[in-house]
């Protein structure tokens, strides 16, 4: 017969309270902190005041599928872009269309972490033309 020493038995108590506990799935874990590490990362590109730092960032949030969002060009979409102002222009072609990104935005995989701050162009209300004129 095998003895049971007290420190097994005092051993067996701190298991079976441990066993208590919620179990947390590795990869929901992994996940959550996947996501507060590329909160962090975010917060620190938009502190950051060095080119070689923001490129950094940019560079090791890009390697594991998180893009930055820099829409210039783009027809302003209030889904996917958050406006933080306009600029005004005479060209009618440009109405709409994003000017510039104030603050970049990030996408996991395609997943919208945050969307990008920009300014649109607006045409001037004394200024507009018809195309053909």
């Amino acid at each position: 017969m095998i003895g049971v020493r007290d420190d097994d038995t005092e051993f067996g108590k701190h298991m079976a309270a441990l066993s208590d506990e919620p179990l947390v799935d590795p990869l929901d874990r992994a996940l959550d902190e996947r996501e507060t590490l590329l909160r962090l990362c975010m917060y620190a590109y938009d502190r950051a005041r060095s080119t070689g730092v923001t490129e950094r960032l940019e560079e090791g949030m890009n390697s594991i599928g998180v893009a930055a969002l820099r829409p210039r060009g783009e027809p302003f979409d209030p889904s996917r872009h958050e406006a933080g102002g306009t600029v005004h222009t005479a060209d009618h072609t440009l109405d709409g269309l994003i000017a510039e990104t104030e603050t970049l935005g990030f996408a996991d995989r395609g997943r919208m972490l945050r969307p990008p701050v920009v300014v649109v162009y607006r045409l001037d209300s004394g200024t507009a033309n018809s195309p053909h004129d």
